[in-house]
This record gives C-alpha cells, structure tokens and sequence, in this order.
C-alpha cells in the first residue's frame, strides 16, 4: 500500500514550482488509482444485507441513509450468518443489533456515556446469552457471560431489557453505576410457539408459520403487482387458492367459498362490512391497518364462524413516543392519520379517509363508478352524488408490567344518492333515490401477566351494521325502502397457561348475542314487513400448543377443541381443530392442517333488485325450521414445503365439504333464481407456488385447481358445478427493488365461471326461458395484467414520501364475469357484468 502526504512532498521541493505542481498531479492520481482500485475490490453494503436476507431467515431494518454508499471489502459469501455479522461490524463504523423474530437492527455508532450490566437467569443463576438491551437511540445484544454495554444518552432514559422467554425490564439509565457493572436477574417466561416457516413468502412481508397461517407485517412490506398501498383484502388474494371472482374486496373467495363464509376480524371486533365503493376497495384503512393473519385451514379453536377462512386484522401493538403525522392522496380517496404519545406508557393513533368525488371526477373513479353501475337503478341516472369516508382510532396503554389496555372505534359509511326528473303536465317533478351502508364498531382489549406462566386476555366488542335502501320510482309511484341491520355484543375471555418451556395451554369462554333486523316498506299501495331475530352462543375452547424439546425441535402440534351451545336451537356443537408441522430433511416441512367448523349468519339475495341491485345481499340468521339451517363445515389438507437458498415450492392437496347453505345464497340466475332448497358444496383441490428470489429480483407463479361442485337433493338436477368453480387458476408475478424504487408486474388467469344458456334454437317457453342443463356452459377465460410503481424519498431530514403508480389491467381486457338471460320486450336479451377495464392510479404520501 502506498501512503504519501502532499505536504511532505511540496516541503522536499519548495525550491522548484514546477517539480511541486508535477507532484501534485502525480500524488493525485496515485491516489485516484489506488481509490478507484480498492473500490473495485469492495461491495456496496446494500447488496451484502440483500444477500444476506435471502440465503439466512433473516430480515435487517435500517434508516435508509445508515447505509448509504457503504462499501466492505469483498469476503466468502459461504460464511456462516455470525462471521459475516462480525466482519460488518469490524468494517463498518455501525452497531448490528438481534432483536426477537430474526430482526437485525442498523444503527449508527454515537458517543455518549457508557452503561453495562450482567444479566443471569433469576431461577438458575446462569448467564444470560443473546438479550437485547434498548436504549433511546441505541442497543445492543448480551455475550456468552452475560455481560453487556450500550451507549445512553440520558439521566433518565429508560432501557429496555428483552430476551426470548424472559419477561422484559424497564430500568432508568441512571440506575446504572459509572464504575461496576449492574447485576440484573430476568424472570423465565415462555413465548408463543408461533415460528416462520416460509419467511418472504411471494413478497417481502408475508410469512407462512408453523400453525399453517399466513402473516402479512405492512411495516416491511415489498410490493405486488397492481397495487401501490398496502391493502390487507386485496393482498390475501395473491395466495394460492384465493381469488375474488368479480375483482370485489366484499365477495372474497377462499377455497371455493362465498365471503360470508370469511370470519373478519379487526382487532379481534367481528366486521359485517368489508368494503368502500360498495367493494372495490378495503373498509380498513391501511395506515391504521399493519398486520394481518390467515387462515385457510386449521384454524385456532378460540376461533369461531368463518367456516371458509379467517381474515385477521391487527393495528400497531407498540405504544410510540414520537409524534407522527402523514398524509396521502390518491385518484379515489385522501387519508390523514397520527400517532400521538401520550406520556412513557400510552399512545393514541387517529386514522381517517374520504373520497374526492365531489372535488374531481378522476379516470379511476369513472372506471369504478362504470363497475358498480352495470344493469342496476344507477345505469340510467346522470345527477349522482356519491362519497365514502372511515374514522378510525387506537389507543394503546401500558398500565403496568403486567397489565396492557388497548380501546379501538372504527366508522364506515358509504352514501349513494341520485335524483330523478320528470316532466309533468306543468311542472317538473323530481324523486331522490339513497344507498347507504355504514359499520360502527367499538372494542376494549386487557391483558393481565399474572405471574410468570399465567396471563389472561379479555376483551368486550360491539359491532353494527346497516344496509338501507330508498328506491323512488316514477314508474308505478311507489316509494320502496329496505333495510338490513346487524348488531353484535361479544366478550371472549382466553387464558394461556406455561406448562413448560416446550408447552402452552389455551382455554377460554365466548360470549355472542348477534340480532339481525329487515324491512321492507312499500308506500302505495301500502305494505310493511319486518324480521327481528337473536341468537345467543355460548363457546368454550381449549388448545394445547405442543414442541418437543429434542436437540433438533423440528416438530410443531396444535390440538384444539371447541364446545358450542345455541340458545335458540338448543344445540350442541363439537369442532376439533389439528395443526401438525414437522420439518424433515432440514429443507423440508410436512404440514397437516384439519378443522370443524360452523356459523350462525349467511347472505342471501331476496330479489336481484333489492336495494337498488347494486348491493343485493342481506345478512340473515339460521332458523328454527331448517329452512337456513347453521352452515357446517370439514376440512383436512396436506402440504410439502422445500426452501432452500431463496428457492421456495409449495404443495398443498385438500378436501373441503360444507353443508346447510341456501340456493338463495348462491346468486342463481336461471331455474333456481327463486329456489328455497338447502344444500352442500365439496371442494377437491391443490394449490401449488413456485418461489425464486434473488438480490433485487423476486419471481413466483402460483397454480390452483379446485373441482367444486353443489349438491342440492331438492332440485330436479341435483349435482353440478358451483357457481364459483373457477377449475383452473393460474398467476405469475415478479418484482423488482433497487433502493428506494420497487416496481412489480403480474397476471392473472383462470378458466371461465360457469353459468347456465338457453337451448339454443329452442331458447323459449312462452314467457319463459329454456335452459339447458344448470351450470353446463363457461364464461370466457379470465385474464388481466397488472403493474405498479412505488418510490420513497425525502425532503430535508425529518419529512418523508412516498410516491406510486400503477395500472390495473393494462391491456384492458373485456373479462365477462357474469351473465345472466332475460325477455325483454318479446325477445330474449342476455346481459353481461364486465370486471374492470383499463384503471390507472397513482398515490402521493408525506409524512413526518
């Protein structure tokens, strides 16, 4: 290596300018060279954590700026996780921290006072290796001894002390002597067993875990095609096995199941509403919104409804002591949202949405507006005013060690309002027709950590729900108003029980009174109908979280078991829950996933002009007389995982059956349009996702089959295929992340719908269609492509920005995804729903 110093060269020739200058531009480009030369031989610190992510289960958090424009000398990439993380830390001028659930925090190194201390198991006494110590803006990890030390920046700056299975420590930086080291004893306490099984499961963020769900965390989220915010309902549908067959959030399909068959739950608060515009986009606002749990199959016995999958729902846990503020706006709707500290221990996060219809009409809002106007009271209106908004708030206190209180209130409204003219004999008459649909839901969470192997959660909910409809038609004069009310009252209260480090135990009671109120009123001539019903369901639960505690700990149980009791019915309902997850071959894990399920409320659809057919279904609870008996259901699944250096296959068969739906729930359009039979659907079907992801780019296509077929002993033709058997699905996408910028682009295809033509050339009866075999035609094959654009930047220090684009069905292809037959004036019309066209969208966010 080459050291020289220009000052000491212009002092050995001070006598010669000439000789000065000439080494000055000499000592310049050794210098350069040299510069240019060692930096060839360095990688930028960006690309290292990359690599890193991919080949280890491992997930790094940064400040952007902490590792900008970082080189380390080039090393063997085949070092284990630990050498790599050391020989970091001796190159760069940074602090790697292990936090819990393979987090490595990136800090900047500052100088301030020192603390430390040694941490020891209270009960044994020994050292305590790996716990995180955290401080304002640092932190750091214990030794084998036990010993540790980070940087405090104050007297009274309180530092977190945390580790796997031990209860945490809060204790003031003045607490610690400048000249010995603290002695501090951590109490056992043992973890959920919950453990990631796939981690960047399709795309950053989403983790497959042990217990056969899906996790999605929005705070590190990648990117997926066609969308630009981290919307909870429209992500789940990129997994395997789900779809929405119409493109809405409100009619989501999992295995083959209509969405009332989804339980929803938004912080543990069961939600009757899921979407804005009448379900082209999520009720659940997404800044509020960061974490997400799925279920297909095995699903926990503290669980119930929801008989085709679970969607849950969770704000931030964390209680923050920075103020914060963001605002966005995209071509549908503007957000403002904050999170305000409210002293050490309590915090406060306020969310709130509108739409900016009545400010502009953009390209999006006419595509969506087109969508959910096709054939209905809207198709022919032109004065039409429509606006949504959401509220939302969480607040969060820690009032003790061993006591937690979270309150949440979220608000949903959605208002459609449009005016009809007509000319009369002198003056011009005019009739004002409404939609409304709004939720208002309210919950109250404790949790108490009694002593170190017992705590206790309870939470008290209460969920409201109304459709109501004002149908003003000049026509026949009438004045039609219909309304669809629920409202939910439940207190669930689980305990969990340590049994030993390899053991947790669940029980719990549930506690559910759901009433359902419809209406119809009919002005002239005069007619009024109205349903009040109640239900009240009593649950206890209990599962057994099981991990042998062998050298290699390679096997997951969960067994669980609900009671059910109906008020009502006087029934009695047994449901066993089982999870089996058992890793083989170090690459491989064996998934068995079974459950029993059941609920008490379905959708149905009276008449296809309910509410001015635009939301046609209403909810309704099981009766008495079977005609809307409790719908039940069995699964059982089997599935092969291998991942292995950033290369992921997933195979999972399952077999699905359930029974006590109603053919007025289905949305028949033929024969059986105003049938009151009681049938059964069974699903046969794999789901199949192939996985590749390398530094910048990630890569997967996903495949589905599902044979889906009804069976309905009441219909002349008695077994056919479900209106929801899209037989083949199939999805391709790829992503792209450089920095701050990640672009995406996917497909999505899937074999047509059935759906039910007349004969042809003997189309008609009379005044009646003839039809051929129910559900014996198909739709078209479905296909759209997507991509989306995402950017995030700064102005100054402290402001932040995020910018996106995207394009939904960019070739704008004409998907048919409904159709249905009718006479019309004499003749017979067919009528079409098309999905939507061509949609851009584009989003502006700052925050700070």
């Amino acid at each position: 290596m080459i050291q020289i110093t220009i000052l000491d060269y212009i002092r050995s020739n001070n006598n010669s300018p000439k000789k000065n200058i000439l080494g000055l531009f000499f000592v310049f480009f050794v210098l350069l060279s040299n510069g240019q030369t060692s930096k060839k031989n360095k990688i930028l610190l960006t690309d290292v954590i990359a690599d890193l992510e991919n080949r280890f289960q491992y997930t790094f958090t940064f400040a952007d700026d902490t590792v900008k424009d970082i080189f380390v000398p080039s090393f063997k990439k085949k070092s284990s996780f630990d050498k790599t993380l050391e020989f970091l830390k001796q190159e760069t001028e940074l602090t790697y921290t292990k936090l819990a659930n393979n987090f490595i925090s990136i800090n900047k190194k500052d100088i301030s006072y020192i603390i430390c201390g040694k941490l020891k198991d209270k009960e044994t006494g020994l050292a305590l290796a790996d716990a995180t110590i955290q401080g304002k803006k640092s932190s750091g990890i214990s030794k084998r001894n036990g010993d540790f030390e980070i940087t405090a920046y104050s007297k009274g700056e309180t530092i977190i002390i945390g580790h796997l299975g031990y209860k945490t420590v809060y204790r003031l930086s003045s607490s610690f002597k400048s000249d010995k080291c603290a002695e501090i004893l951590l109490e056992p306490k043992t973890e959920e067993l919950t453990e990631v099984v796939l981690s960047n499961y399709i795309t950053k963020g989403i983790k497959k875990t042990t217990d056969g769900s899906f996790q999605i965390d929005f705070n590190d989220f990648g990117t997926l095609p066609g969308l630009i915010e981290s919307d909870v309902l429209q992500t789940v549908q990129a997994l395997p096995g789900i779809q929405s067959t119409d493109e809405t959030v409100s009619n989501i399909n999992i295995r083959g199941g209509t969405h009332d068959q989804n339980l929803i739950l938004w912080d543990g608060i069961k939600m009757y509403q899921s979407g804005h515009f009448f379900g082209l986009i999520s009720a659940f606002n997404p800044t509020l919104t960061r974490k997400a749990t799925l279920y297909k199959n095995g699903t926990s016995a503290e669980y119930t409804d929801g008989v085709s999958g679970t969607i849950i729902m969770n704000t931030d846990k964390e209680i923050n002591d920075k103020f914060e503020v963001s605002a966005g706006i995209n071509m549908i709707n503007a957000d403002a949202f904050t999170d305000i500290p409210l002293g050490k221990k309590s915090s406060m996060q306020l969310a709130g949405r509108k739409s900016i219809s009545d400010v502009a009409e953009t390209p999006t809002y006419r595509e969506y507006f087109k969508r959910i106007s096709q054939d209905n009271e809207l198709s022919a209106q032109e004065d039409i005013v429509f606006d949504f908004y959401d509220i939302g708030m969480r607040w969060n206190y820690n009032i003790s060690d061993k006591d937690d209180l979270r309150v949440n209130f979220l608000v949903i409204n959605n208002e459609l309002v449009f005016t009809e003219n007509i000319d009369a004999t002198t003056t011009q008459e005019s009739r004002q027709s409404s939609l409304m649909q709004n939720s208002y839901a309210g919950g109250i969470w404790y949790k108490r950590q009694w002593n170190d192997v017992f705590e206790s959660v309870l939470q008290i909910y209460e969920t409201d729900y109304e459709l109501k409809a004002i149908n003003a038609n000049f026509g026949d004069g009438q004045r039609f108003v219909q309304e669809n009310k629920v409202s939910e009252t439940g207190a669930k209260l689980s305990t969990f029980y340590d049994i030993n480090k390899g053991m947790k135990w669940l029980n719990g009671y549930q506690f559910i009174e759901t009433g359902v109120a419809t209406s119809n009123d009919i002005g002239d001539p005069t007619f009024n109908r109205k349903e009040n019903r109640v239900i009240r369901t009593h649950g206890l639960f209990s599962q057994l979280y099981y991990r042998p505690q062998t050298i290699a700990k390679t096997t997951k149980i969960n067994l669980g078991i609900r009671y059910s009791f109906n008020e009502k019915f006087n029934s009695h309902i047994i449901e066993p829950r089982l999870n089996f997850n058992q890793q083989f071959l170090k690459y491989f894990n064996l998934e068995i996933l079974g459950e029993f399920k059941h609920q008490n409320i379905s959708q149905l659809i009276d008449e296809q002009n309910d509410f001015l057919g635009i939301e046609k279904r209403r909810w309704i609870l099981s009766e008495e007389n079977k005609e809307i008996p409790i719908i039940k259901s069995k699964q059982a699944s089997l599935g092969l995982h291998y991942n292995r250096k950033g290369f992921l296959i997933s195979i999972e068969g399952y077999y699905k059956t359930v029974d006590g739906i109603t053919a007025k729930g289905q949305r028949f359009r033929n024969d059986f349009e105003f049938e009151d039979a009681v049938g059964e659907y069974t699903v046969n079907g794999v789901d199949v996702l192939v996985n590749k992801r390398f530094r910048k780019i990630n890569t997967w296509a996903s495949y589905s089959y599902a044979k889906n077929d009804y069976v309905f002993k009441d219909f002349q033709e008695d077994a056919f295929p479900n209106n929801l058997d899209a037989r083949h699905s199939l999805s391709f996408g790829t992503s792209y992340i450089l920095k701050d910028l990640k672009l995406s682009s996917g497909l999505n295809w899937s074999s047509g719908l059935p759906t039910t033509r007349p004969v042809q050339g003997n189309e008609r009866f009379g005044n009646r269609i003839n039809f051929e075999d129910v559900n014996s035609s198909r739709l078209d094959d479905y296909f759209r492509l997507d991509i989306s654009a995402t950017y995030d930047f700064r102005f100054g220090k402290k402001v932040f920005a995020h910018a996106g684009v995207s394009v939904w069905n960019i070739t704008n292809n004409q998907n048919v995804i409904n159709n249905y037959y009718r006479i019309s004036e004499n003749s017979l019309e067919e009528i079409q729903e098309e999905s939507l066209g061509l949609t851009p969208n584009a989003t502006f966010r700052v925050s700070f």
